[in-house]
């Protein structure tokens, strides 16, 4: 499937209208499933429908299942590919395939909707919900210049060629302590373009990333800091705003947070000594 779909658009400049061809970003549902148990009797469960931008889709689903404790390690996976059902079904269901041994704790996925705004739960109960999953705070002796910081904008969005076409498609990147970008993941959905950072690294065996930073091209909620966390960021940027509870849950997590990451300036909320600002007023 393409990232991008054509159209033709209406378009007013003052008092004049013209007719012109224009680009979108593709949204399409991915359905994910499990196949799990016993060699004797495997099973199949969907657990997961998300909007998403096609493409790496695979990585969305490896990074969706890491950071919400499901799989640990690439060997977790047997295999990941897309069902072919019917015209309609085609390249929108991914079937994973979990290790005959990996055992799925069903209540506990199914009671871990703190990602959700309208849960319902309370601040503490969402961090310590995350915390469970975690081995404790981030850990890491990593240092970046804030000239590191003040680059990425411009440069994730030079690399970002769906947006250039649409302007409507997240970014995450991952880039290392001089400031080269290491994975750049595109979607529609700011989670998802997470889900497939973060899933890219898990395949390569990089996680946790204890020495390197993710930019985001959107604003910080706290489920994009609970998918950081579980991936052992220590830096994690992003050219929007953070919300109360991303912050608080930066703090506890111990990763350094930094917001409204554009035009040479960004706000610092947690863990400063991790970024080395040449001078301070």
């Amino acid at each position: 499937m393409p990232l991008v779909a054509p159209t033709t658009i209406q378009k007013v400049a003052g008092e004049s209208l013209t007719e012109a061809p224009d680009l979108l970003a593709v949204e399409e549902p991915l359905e994910i499933r499990l196949g799990f148990g016993p060699m004797s009797n495997r099973q199949q469960k969907p657990v997961s429908v998300t909007m998403r931008t096609p493409g790496n889709d695979e990585e969305l689903a490896m990074g969706f299942l890491f950071t919400e404790g499901i799989i640990h390690q690439p060997s977790d996976i047997v295999s990941c590919r897309h069902c072919v059902q019917d015209a309609h079904k085609e390249g929108n269901v991914l079937r994973v395939e979990l290790h005959p041994d990996i055992l799925v704790d069903w209540a506990r996925l199914e009671r871990n909707t703190f990602t959700s705004s309208s849960c319902g739960l309370c601040g503490k109960a969402t961090i310590e919900a995350v915390s469970v999953l975690t081995p404790g705070p981030v850990a890491s002796d990593v240092v970046v210049t804030s000239s590191v910081l003040h680059s990425l904008s411009e440069r994730v969005r030079e690399t970002q060629l769906a947006f250039a076409y649409t302007g409507g498609i997240h970014a995450a990147a991952l880039f290392d302590a001089d400031g080269k970008l290491l994975l750049v993941r595109e979607d529609i959905g700011r989670h998802n373009a997470l889900d497939k950072l973060i899933g890219a690294a898990f395949w390569q065996n990089w996680l946790p990333l204890s020495q390197y930073g993710i930019f985001l091209s959107g604003r910080i909620g706290v489920e994009l800091v609970q998918k950081s966390w579980m991936a052992g960021v220590p830096i994690l940027a992003a050219v929007g705003a953070p919300s109360s509870l991303a912050v608080q849950m930066a703090q506890e997590a111990q990763i350094t947070l930094a917001g409204f990451v554009r035009n040479e300036r960004f706000n610092l909320y947690s863990e400063p000594g991790r970024i080395r600002v040449l001078q301070t007023v």
